[in-house]
């Protein structure tokens, strides 16, 4: 009898280790070190929920220069810092910083850059105008997430993008990191939410994206979308997804139907967010089934 109560204790433990997942997320806005929005609260609860259920999760935003370091207690972290990252033929400084939402028990990391995000504003500058070169900051920050996973050697079975600003990400994880091991078997879930932006990317931005394993077949087929408006960039983001979440009750029309038309594993909206939890769980056990 308590032979077999041990296999069963063995048993329990497997199973329950078989099915932690490790989860990386990537988004555009996190609370609280940027206001209250859909994505901000959602990127803040979400992986919390998602970690007390007991799976990993790593949490990435980038580092705007209206945070405030010294009041939300950033740090940079000098083993991860000090890669140079290429972009548009101009070498950019990639750096960590960390900080810990205590009450979650939770680290959020921060992509930082001199260029990109010091001294500036989120996406829009102090007279609400779009950055110019948002399309770069995208590409940049997406890029170093990926190069930060690397050096932590950390391998994600789900990496779930929140906003625009990530939009890049599912591209560059099915394109330029497909053969990476910290992400060849990762699966991609994209959520698409009603904050858009106005000003299309600058002509030219498929090149942009070009890096060593993303060459002119890939800018290619980008180079099809231009002009790039938030339509086309979500479109890109849904081509390269293995699942797609509707983060806000109302989204484009012609998004809805083009989702529709790809037969893509799609999750609706939920405005619960303990229901909208276990669908979110239970859509990631989905995918990778």
């Amino acid at each position: 009898m308590r032979i077999f109560f041990i296999i069963f204790v063995l048993n329990f433990i497997s199973t329950s280790f078989m099915e932690q997942k490790k989860i990386l997320y990537i988004s555009q806005e996190v609370f609280p070190y940027l206001p209250e929005t859909p994505i901000s609260t959602i990127s803040r609860n979400l992986p919390q929920a998602i970690q007390e259920r007991g799976h990993e999760i790593r949490t990435f935003m980038p580092k705007y220069g209206v945070i405030n370091e010294r009041r939300n207690q950033l740090h940079e972290v000098i083993r991860l810092s000090g890669m140079n990252l290429i972009i548009d033929d101009t070498d950019h400084s990639l750096i960590i910083k960390v900080a810990s939402i205590q009450s979650a028990r939770m680290q959020v990391y921060f992509i930082d850059n001199e260029d990109f995000f010091q001294n500036r504003g989120a996406l829009v500058d102090k007279n609400g105008e779009e950055y110019d070169d948002n399309d770069e900051r995208s590409i940049f920050f997406i890029r170093g997430v990926m190069e930060t996973i690397k050096k932590l050697r950390w391998i994600p079975d789900i990496i779930h993008c929140h906003g625009w600003f990530t939009a890049v990400a599912p591209f560059y994880i099915k394109k330029g990191y497909s053969e990476d091991p910290c992400f060849k078997n990762s699966k991609v879930v994209y959520s698409i939410y009603d904050e858009t932006f106005l000003k299309p990317f600058r002509k030219g931005f498929p090149q942009k994206l070009r890096f060593d394993t993303i060459g002119d077949p890939e800018i290619a087929e980008i180079s099809k979308r231009e002009p790039i408006d938030f339509v086309e960039l979500t479109k890109i983001a849904v081509d390269y997804s293995d699942g797609v979440i509707q983060g806000s009750r109302q989204i484009d029309r012609s998004i809805s139907e083009y989702i529709g038309e790809k037969n893509i594993n799609f999750l609706d909206y939920e405005e619960d967010f303990d229901k909208n939890v276990e669908r979110i769980e239970n859509f990631y056990e989905k995918i990778l089934s």
